[in-house]
């Protein structure tokens, strides 16, 4: 556990300033601004492209487990990401402090790269006064006991509605992040980025069975969004509704079969299957099953897809991207037609393209990437009671749990934690253990009818790519495929 840098509660000035007071003016700070940016400039002397980034990062987590504080844990980072780009090559040096030393030893390791290179720095961010979400930092807003008492509160609810729960699991995550980009033009950016996540978890067990309901939420805010007993003792029901729910489930049939998938969280399955062959990297090395087919169609009409990273509050937006480039709605797919891709900037430049505002880390101690934000599919004209009418037999899957995609083929298989049998036209039995079996590419040509209840997911997202793992949003309404295979254990 690291000792906290008297990060401030709240910012009354520009991210620029509360991060330069952060990094350069503490009391034991040992890195002068100034100093900063000349061995920025000199590392990065005839690069293409490249970057200083700082990083001060806040993150504490409590969770209970069956009525006692298991685990809390606290810890406070601070640290710098050196990086000099040359044609396709990159390289990268970061250090857990922020000294001269430090910097100018990671300054001699990135210009190995350099080596015989002569090139010219590309156009800085475009600069922007948007602001999406606090500066507050949600860790000083609450006090800790206050957040341990609510985990306890939260346990006796979940007991209290229904005698069938055996265990009730509980956590509350937080984290602040403070950034500064510094380039070798003397552009600098700066971003203060709070968020929170609550889960519950609730098992039930009746008739020798038992089985277990989830239910999660967050955003890019204070704690006082998701521990308001409206907000926690939805989720606690939401959680328990599941676990009942599946008490009274049957096997999932097998076979291939229409498909209707449920408006927001499902969304994770549009992320996995088609977000990531989306991406700049995939598509520029072409190996992406979407690589070379842009101004193509590529989905059913109707089908519209965008990444955006400027939904206010949202898990997965940004202000400005981990390159200092603002983020924005890029338009993947429209009318089912491919329009782009998200881009950082070293396959921006690489493709002959904008960056979208896409290029995303884990830490300082990562290079960054494109990565997707908030991945939604828009909103079509069908009623979910239409898709449902229309279908003699069928899966209605309205949650799912983890899946596994190849970029390459975009081949997945994703598990339903909750779904239920679709017979002639009506929603009736939930069933347990399905999976859905698909192509991404393929898949999107089957969408059938597009719903007009498009919703995010709660805010609970995190995605994976390259061991870096960063928070994302989905989103999606009601959508009807003509048919998927569904993975099951009934004839």
């Amino acid at each position: 556990m690291s000792e906290p840098h008297a990060a401030p509660a709240a910012v009354s000035d520009s991210p620029l300033a509360a991060t330069d007071r952060l990094f350069f003016g503490r009391p034991d700070a040992t890195l002068a601004r100034e100093e900063a940016e000349r061995l920025t400039v000199a590392a990065l002397a005839g690069a293409d492209d490249g970057e200083l980034f700082l990083e001060y990062r806040e993150s504490e987590s409590i969770s209970l487990d069956d009525g006692r504080i298991r685990a809390a844990g606290f810890d406070a980072t601070l640290g710098f990401g050196l990086r000099a780009v040359a044609g396709e090559a990159t390289g990268y040096a970061h250090a857990g402090e922020l000294s001269e030393g430090a910097l100018r030893r990671a300054g001699v390791s990135v210009r190995a790269v350099l080596a015989g290179h002569s090139g010219r720095a590309g156009d800085p961010p475009r600069a922007s006064n948007a602001r999406l979400y606090s500066d507050a930092n949600p860790l000083a807003l609450m006090p800790f006991e206050a957040r341990t008492a609510l985990l306890g509160e939260i346990d006796a609810f979940a007991r209290a509605r229904d005698a069938r729960v055996q265990q009730v699991m509980a956590s509350l995550t937080g984290e602040w992040q403070a950034v500064q980009i510094l380039r070798a033009d003397g552009r600098r950016v700066a971003d203060l980025r709070p968020l929170v996540r609550l889960n519950v978890a609730v098992v039930v067990a009746a008739n020798g069975r038992r089985e277990t309901g989830s239910f999660g939420t967050g955003g890019r805010f204070g704690y006082d969004r998701i521990t308001s007993p409206g907000v926690w003792q939805a989720a606690v029901s939401e959680a328990l509704r599941q676990a009942v729910l599946n008490l009274d489930s049957r096997p999932a049939p097998a076979g291939e079969m229409p498909v209707v998938l449920g408006p927001g969280w499902p969304g994770i399955l549009l992320h996995e299957a088609i977000g990531h062959g989306l991406e700049g990297d995939f598509n520029r090395k072409q190996t992406s099953a979407f690589a070379g087919l842009l101004g193509q169609r590529i989905a059913a009409p109707g089908v519209t897809v965008v990444d955006d990273g400027t939904l206010p509050d949202r898990r997965g937006s940004l202000t400005v991207d981990d390159e200092g480039t603002p983020t924005g709605r890029t338009v993947l797919i429209e009318d089912g037609i491919l329009r782009g891709y998200m881009q950082d900037r070293l396959n921006a430049r690489l493709m002959g393209v904008r960056p979208t505002g896409n290029g995303r880390r884990q830490s300082f101690a990562h290079a960054p990437m494109p990565r997707m934000t908030n991945t939604v599919m828009l909103g079509g004209s069908h009623p979910p009671a239409e898709m449902i009418r229309a279908v003699r037999r069928g899966l209605y899957a309205v949650n799912f749990g983890g899946g596994q995609v190849d970029i390459t083929s975009g081949k997945f298989v994703f598990s339903a934690s909750e779904a239920y049998l679709i017979e002639d036209g009506k929603v009736t039995a939930p069933v347990k253990g399905a999976t859905l079996i698909g192509n991404g590419p393929d898949a999107l040509t089957r969408v059938e009818m597009v719903g007009d209840d498009m919703a995010l997911d709660p805010g609970i997202g995190t995605c994976g790519k390259n061991g870096q793992g960063v928070p994302v949003g989905v989103g999606q309404p009601t959508l009807k495929l003509s048919a998927l295979t569904v993975g099951g254990t009934a004839a």
